[in-house]
């Protein structure tokens, strides 16, 4: 079996990774969403999430076939929210961001593996709480979300061109025993 696992991005990884955004890109407008269509997320930002070390890879073997970002401090799109409110407003809180798995990998539940992964990681840093936005179209994300235990939460504002709208999601794990059954669920979904 090959070894797979998640480590921080490094510069090296940046072509693969921005490989791999355009894919997701892709994969995007291939079904009508507008998420992403704008130029973002850009080789500047995949960048930048690198240099804070706030940038994931999910290596199978010796390939990069994923990448996320899990940024530790607060998102400031996250500080207003419509048709709703945050469970725990004042918590602090990991925001999942830039989640796109490589089009040669896709259809083998490799995102739960990296969710599972960066969930693990949040926790290990004192994170209790889990937010991630996505537009409405992107039935992907907001059914990995919902697997996880994500609410949906109300609506956010992000910095886009063509539609800012985006439904926000939260995790609110409170105790190590939400995450464990988590994680155990998971592993028995590969078991399978």
């Amino acid at each position: 079996m090959t070894a797979i696992y998640l480590r921080r991005g490094q510069t090296r990884d940046l072509d693969s990774i921005m490989e791999i955004i355009n894919q997701a890109k892709s994969f995007l407008r291939s079904y009508g969403s507008p998420q992403w269509q704008d130029g973002h997320p850009n080789r500047q930002v995949l960048t930048s999430d690198i240099a804070r070390q706030d940038n994931w890879v999910l290596m199978v073997g010796k390939q990069v076939a994923g990448t996320a970002t899990l940024q530790l401090t607060p998102e400031p799109s996250y500080q207003v929210i419509h048709h709703g409110q945050w469970a725990q407003p004042n918590a602090p809180y990991a925001t999942i961001h830039r989640l796109a798995i490589s089009s040669d990998f896709r259809g083998q539940h490799l995102s739960k593996f990296m969710f599972s992964n960066l969930l693990t990681i949040g926790q290990m840093q004192g994170m209790k709480n889990f937010r991630l936005d996505t537009h409405k179209l992107n039935k992907p994300v907001q059914h990995l979300a919902a697997d996880f235990g994500f609410i949906q939460r109300g609506i956010v504002t992000v910095k886009d061109k063509i539609d800012t709208q985006r439904l926000g999601y939260e995790l609110n794990l409170g105790s190590d025993n939400k995450l464990h059954r988590i994680n155990n669920d998971f592993m028995q979904g590969l078991i399978r």
